[in-house]
């Protein structure tokens, strides 16, 4: 006999209809279902929603990076970078004047005295830098002629798309009256090519003039004058050695070289430059965003993984009632903290603490300090661990309390001590979980914007990592950072938009695998643990 409620409504071991038909088990199911669902639906929504917008880039920066070649700015920078060795060592030989300078006030001497000690030299100085005037020159000039090509060019394309919509929309006597010229790319580059002798005349003038220049090189007495003066004799002699090889390159270029998509696909994956509204050429390579968000990622796990297990650790195995009651509760209400306030934060307190810290007389041993940037991927980074704490206290806690407590207490009458017991049982079985809630704080960290917007600088550039552990005292900027920073200004359907949802899309596909890993992970210790 069944069990019935006092009320006769409904019998407890069955599952009767409760409402239009359909068993309270269905209706239970259906409500979960349907949560799964949605969520399956959205997810599905943001991933078309990303490849609609950015499918397109990859076709528009194509064409993008064959206007810069069909117009000859291409053919401008292989110049351009024959300029910037010779600026580099123009800067170089100012740093020599620079230090004799510094030198000389260090010694007594007064600014008249200085300044007539160092005009015994100028002559030196400023007919080495005379040498560099007709290359720059030769630059802006051909610069100037690519840019109007390219201008001209894309105005001509403009033209027509417009008339085409005004045959479109019934306007065709305003379409007729439009008057587009043709213009022919081959034939403005040849103003271009027909100067190439220039070129060759002014690297014919460097062999000849900067060894004679060189020669009248100042000596000086002081041992690092010396050897600054001695390496710039070696720079210049490299910089000759490079000359044939700049114009090998001019001349073998080959305008017509097609680009193809696979081209454009590896510009934008391993380009180090992020060059947006430039009167030259845009760049789209993401390399240094990427860069940028890793290495902020990595300061702010290596901070919060310890401190986020080390407290879990501590609260669930060792701390009493009292202390878990005033630990926990602490540690997850930095989660209810809204990042922008602890962007502030940082702008206004740790960024400003960590450079005043840096110009302690007693850390002057360390090479790259004192810092000369508040704002640098430290900042941030150590902003971000504070933010990532939360969420990797609170599922390694979780993970902990899932070990069953007999493990606990066989491994303790088996004579074992607290910590050993710990070590040696409780966290390697709940390594899982823990795993699982660094991948999670590492999404965590990965995936924020206004933190890293307003706290890591802001420099478009790969991190120096030749420089050791003094790159994480850069500024850099993120994949998150540029997209919430250029976003609102961009036109809609441009290639900038669309490289902005690209940019989306690999943060996208990152969190994908960061799930992915995560998962396999665990699946793979539950079996070597089974």
């Amino acid at each position: 006999m069944n069990e019935v409620d006092p009320d006769n409504r409904y019998d407890l071991n069955s599952s009767r209809k409760s409402f239009l038909g359909i068993t309270w088990e269905q209706a239970l199911k259906g409500l979960f279902g349907g949560n799964a669902l949605v969520s399956i639906v959205v997810l599905g929504l943001i991933t078309l929603f990303l490849f609609k917008e950015g499918v397109g880039f990859f076709g528009q920066y194509r064409e993008s990076l064959s206007l810069h070649r069909q117009s000859g700015l291409e053919y401008v920078e292989l110049i351009r970078e024959e300029l910037d060795s010779f600026s580099a060592l123009e800067k170089y030989l100012n740093s020599i004047r620079s230090m004799q300078s510094e030198q000389l006030t260090a010694e007594g001497m007064e600014f008249k005295e200085i300044k007539a000690t160092l005009r015994e030299d100028e002559e030196f100085f400023y007919d080495f830098e005379d040498l560099g005037y007709p290359l720059r020159e030769y630059v802006l000039d051909s610069n100037e002629v690519a840019i109007a090509a390219r201008d001209r060019y894309e105005e001509m394309l403009n033209l027509r798309v417009h008339r085409s919509n005004l045959i479109e929309i019934g306007k065709t006597q305003e379409a007729e009256a439009l008057v587009i010229n043709d213009v022919d790319l081959e034939q403005l580059f040849e103003l271009l090519k027909s100067k190439e002798t220039d070129f060759i005349e002014i690297n014919r003038k460097f062999r000849q003039s900067i060894p004679n220049i060189i020669e009248q090189a100042p000596l000086y007495e002081n041992t690092e004058l010396a050897a600054k003066m001695s390496r710039f004799r070696e720079l210049s002699a490299m910089f000759l050695e490079e000359l044939p090889g700049y114009e090998a390159s001019l001349l073998s270029w080959d305008r017509k070289k097609p680009i193809g998509i696979g081209e454009s696909f590896t510009a934008f994956v391993f380009g180090n430059k992020w060059v947006t509204n430039s009167s030259i050429q845009d760049w789209y390579g993401i390399a240094p965003l990427f860069l940028g968000s890793l290495l902020i990622s990595l300061i702010a796990m290596i901070i919060a993984i310890p401190l986020g297990v080390g407290a879990a650790i501590y609260v669930n195995q060792v701390a009493t009632p009292i202390e878990q009651t005033i630990i926990k509760p602490y540690i997850e209400f930095i989660s209810a903290i809204p990042s922008v306030v602890i962007g502030f934060f940082g702008i206004a307190v740790f960024g400003t603490l960590v450079r005043e810290v840096s110009g302690w007389e007693a850390l002057s041993w360390i090479s790259f300090f004192p810092m000369s940037e508040r704002l640098t991927g430290f900042t941030a980074g150590g902003l971000l661990a504070l933010m990532a704490i939360p969420t990797i206290f609170t599922l390694a806690e979780d993970a902990l309390n899932n070990v069953p407590l007999s493990y606990k207490e066989a491994s303790m009458a088996m004579g074992s001590t607290r910590l050993q017991t710990i070590i040696r049982i409780i966290v390697p079985t709940a390594l899982s979980g823990i795993i699982s809630a660094v991948l999670l704080g590492f999404g965590r960290v990965i995936g924020e914007t206004m933190v890293v917007l307003l706290c890591a600088g802001n420099r478009i550039e790969i991190p120096r990592f030749s420089e050791g552990l003094g790159v994480v005292f850069e500024p850099v900027h993120t994949m998150t950072g540029i997209i919430a920073q250029e976003l609102g200004e961009v036109v809609n359907g441009s290639i900038h938009y669309r490289a902005l949802f690209v940019v989306g899309l690999t943060l996208f596909v990152i969190s994908l695998l960061i799930n992915y890993m995560a998962q396999k992970i665990v699946i793979k210790f539950q079996i070597s643990r089974g």
